[in-house]
């Protein structure tokens, strides 16, 4: 008689654990976009309790250097270090850990870098729980013709969701977007997932789309027929002067939300103003 103990019945996979909703606060991502530690060390000083998530690019980790970041995270604000990684996936996940390191709590590689280096990036932020690895879709600079030159056959927004599928693929947390797709990504990828956008730019108090009940731009709440493709709802020369400040495809952070932005990243409309600590409340304000 066979006496060996029946098998142990498969466990079933653990689900993906939820992340919480962050605060409107922490929602709302202010880019330090200087050439000098000093300037962005002076718009933190300033913007003080107001402001909790902070963006480092390339430019000014290169002249600053990581310090800056790990500075920035022991005083409790989270960092996004905005690295754009698009190398052998080795490299990468070289990268990604030296990032977790410092604390970061976000960090970029480029979805045209193909899933073996997305795949690379993900497996090495396991080693810190509060890092997420964002993909890059495409550049918030690049439009239909600039695609067609390097040999994407393509529009935007047919190119922003074939890589965002290929992110969600290789286990990254969330992509990166411009506020004109954030809806087409947040529905391919679910409630779940980070939907961060940048070319994020308020509009003059009091103009059309500049944070009133519309939320579109438009009384009709959507930015009128044109939808979110019209000038008023998502960059068009009314709101934004054209490009907003490089960004071909622009938006105001109530548009960005309202089409499920989890995230916003915020330049110039804050690191510019006047009153900077007044802009980021009315961004805020649009993150409900």
């Amino acid at each position: 008689m066979n006496t060996d103990p029946a098998p142990a019945p498969a466990l079933a996979p653990v689900p993906a654990p939820v992340p919480a909703p962050a605060p409107a606060d922490r929602k709302v991502i202010v880019a330090l976009d200087f050439d000098e530690r000093r300037a962005a060390e002076a718009l933190v000083e300033r913007l003080g309790d107001a402001c909790g998530f902070y963006k480092i690019g390339l430019e000014l980790l290169t002249c600053a250097g990581p310090g800056l970041a790990r500075d920035l995270v022991g005083r409790g604000h989270e960092v996004f270090l905005d690295l754009k990684l698009f190398e052998i996936p080795n490299s990468v996940a070289g990268a990604v850990r030296a990032a977790g390191a410092l604390g970061a709590s976000m960090v970029t590689v480029h979805a045209m870098g193909g899933t073996g280096i997305m795949s690379a990036a993900v497996e090495a932020a396991r080693e810190f729980p509060r890092l997420r690895v964002l993909a890059l879709t495409v550049v918030t600079s690049m439009t239909g013709s600039d695609l067609a030159d390097i040999g994407v056959d393509a529009g935007t927004e047919e190119q922003v969701l074939r890589l965002a599928r290929l992110a969600a693929g290789a286990g990254c947390d969330g992509v990166v977007a411009s506020p004109r797709e954030a809806a087409g990504v947040r529905q391919l990828l679910g409630p779940d997932r980070l939907v961060v956008t940048p070319g994020v730019a308020l509009q003059p108090e009091g103009s059309a789309g500049s944070g009133g009940t519309a939320g579109f731009g438009g009384a009709a709440g959507s930015g009128g027929a044109a939808g979110f493709g019209g000038a008023a709802g998502f960059g068009g020369a009314a709101g934004f002067g054209g490009a907003a400040g490089g960004h071909a495809r622009a938006g105001t952070p109530r548009a960005a939300f309202a089409a499920g932005a989890s995230h916003v990243v915020v330049g110039r409309s804050v690191s510019r103003a006047a009153d900077p600590v007044a802009a980021l409340r009315r961004v805020v304000r649009a993150a409900g």
